[in-house]
């Protein structure tokens, strides 16, 4: 599947038009349904052989990913699969029970980590995972996602010395028939 084609299957899988909160709060007319393509196999499997290759170029060092709760773990696992790179789960909060851990995974305090996120909008999660991953002595300079949103995440991570590299912008994959509506609200 061509980086075209890609693109188009996952507008096609999860374009909604609408009125809608995105996580940021703001509010969208459209919406991009990140379980609607990572639950596609087909689609899956793309975006774990695109997100590999991404972590390779762009952030080479790395000797684990690491993805927030609950979308960017399964395009994490997949681009697991594809490196040979295994992978930390990023809890939004520490666990109650058990071990009471927020990062699920084995890891030693100094490795290099690249973040994977489906869509990246404000940064909020990422910004949140950035953190979580730097508190437990890992260090991140790099962050793969599938579409950036383009409304200010790449900045927000840039103040934290952190690099986002899409492999979609969504200015991009909505040109033509379907433009980006402002956020408003």
């Amino acid at each position: 599947m061509s980086d075209v084609e890609l693109g188009e299957a996952l507008l096609a899988a999860a374009y909604l038009e609408g009125d809608f909160v995105l996580r940021s709060g703001k509010r969208s007319r459209y919406y991009l349904d990140k379980y609607r393509f990572e639950t596609r196999p087909d689609l899956l499997a793309a975006l774990g052989e695109r997100i590999a290759a991404a972590v390779r170029e762009h952030e080479p060092e790395a000797e684990r990913l690491a993805a927030p709760v609950l979308g960017g773990v399964v395009l994490a696992a997949s681009a697991s699969l594809v490196s040979g790179l295994p992978f930390l789960m990023v809890r939004d909060a520490a666990k109650e029970y058990g071990t009471a851990n927020r990062i699920e995974g084995g890891f030693e305090p100094g490795e290099c980590v690249c973040l994977v996120e489906d869509i990246v909008t404000s940064g909020g999660a990422l910004l949140e995972a950035v953190s979580a991953v730097r508190e437990v002595g890992l260090v991140v300079r790099t962050a793969v996602c599938v579409i950036d949103r383009e409304e200010g995440g790449a900045d927000a991570l840039a103040r934290q010395a952190v690099r986002l590299r899409p492999l979609f912008r969504a200015g991009e994959l909505l040109k033509g028939e379907k433009t980006p509506a402002k956020p408003h609200g």
